[in-house]
């Protein structure tokens, strides 16, 4: 008996190379892209301990829960982490970032969330990267959730080390992730005696394993499913279009707003402006007296497949999670998870018009 996924020859390095060179291109970098085997925490943790130590003096910014969790490797690498820390429903502001580096001039490492889907904001990169450059910092970004759903541009601003994943714009896998890394990020890891080596985060052992030896013979056997995924999702981009692809993600946001300020009933976006939402998910905060992860159960009864969630932890009472990324960047999806949330609130005796949440997504994706 064959089977499609199982009956496969082997990935050659010759493909393998070929999907780093198509993130590359989605990410129009030159830098070196190397595609890492596993879920996104792999390549994130490894950068940090790769290109932070003892001597480093980092800006850590948390607008969401992963700032959190990059100050906490920060600190376990030995640096010395100042925390920037901003409302979840908002963003920061390269303004903040500069102030920070007039607080602290010895800071050379800045660690920051593209988009938090999370928490539903997104952060000015362009214009915190040319603050970025002008402090001389090396630039850390984990563009994971904004990836294909927002513009990622690491050489246009600046970013050093950039990490996507393509489990949610980008529609793939979440067992297979990227990073692009600058000659002065190449540099920093090189110059750390605490850098990782003959480990699995090892980013130093990749580029020379692989990178430096031409890309002729992977160092060892690949994730081969989860390859062949992140290639197929990168085609679908390709004849798409990214700037199609994020429109979509755009669009999709701005009519999950615009449905929930019309469905009524106390619902509300979680963040405030509308320039600081993410387009990848859209979060909700509940009306007073609810709570959010009762709400979504009660939704999610009507469909179990709808892009409805709770917050994470603390976040699980009072906000709620559309998220409109992938495959559910689509008028359906947004108006099926309004009107489920509609009738749960119905449900609780709460006032809501959910034809009036139905004709604002209409109109958002005419």
């Amino acid at each position: 008996m064959t089977h499609p996924f199982l009956d496969l020859p082997p990935l050659s390095a010759e493909r393998f190379a070929a999907i780093e060179d198509r993130v590359a291109r989605l990410l129009d970098t030159r830098q070196t892209v190397l595609v890492t085997q596993g879920e996104a925490l792999l390549p994130l943790e490894g950068a940090i301990r790769a290109a932070a130590g003892p001597g480093t003096v980092a800006l850590n910014v948390i607008t969401g829960p992963y700032g959190q969790t990059f100050g906490n490797w920060l600190r376990d690498a030995g640096a010395t982490v100042h925390d920037l820390s901003v409302p979840f429903h908002a963003a920061v502001t390269a303004a903040q970032v500069r102030e920070a580096f007039a607080r602290h001039p010895e800071i050379d490492f800045v660690s920051l969330v593209h988009a938090e889907a999370a928490t539903g904001n997104t952060n000015p990169v362009a214009e915190i990267g040319e603050a970025v450059r002008a402090q001389g910092a090396l630039f850390y970004l984990d563009a994971v959730a904004s990836v294909g759903a927002e513009p990622v541009l690491p050489d246009a601003w600046g970013v050093d080390l950039c990490v996507i994943g393509a489990q949610k714009a980008m529609g793939g896998p979440a067992g297979v992730s990227a990073i692009s890394v600058s000659e002065r990020a190449w540099a920093r890891m090189a110059a750390n005696p605490r850098a990782p080596r003959r480990s699995y985060l090892s980013l130093l052992d990749w580029k020379e394993r692989w990178t430096d030896a031409g890309r002729t013979a992977l160092p060892h056997a690949p994730a081969q499913l989860e390859m062949l995924a992140l290639e197929a999702c990168l085609e679908r981009i390709e004849a798409a279009g990214a700037e199609t692809v994020m429109a979509r993600h755009r669009t999709a946001a701005l009519a999950t707003r615009a449905g929930a300020v019309a469905l009524g009933g106390g619902l509300e976006p979680y963040v405030y402006e509308e320039r600081d939402a993410a387009p990848v998910a859209t979060t909700l905060r509940v009306p007073a007296g609810t709570v959010a992860s009762e709400l979504v159960a009660d939704a999610l009864r009507s469909d179990p497949a709808l892009p409805l969630a709770a917050g994470g932890g603390a976040l699980a009472g009072e906000m709620i999670r559309v998220n409109h990324y992938g495959p559910d960047a689509t008028p359906d999806a947004v108006a099926g998870s309004l009107s489920a949330l509609g009738a749960a609130m119905a449900g609780r005796g709460l006032a809501v018009d959910p034809e009036g949440a139905r004709r604002a997504v209409a109109h958002a994706w005419r």
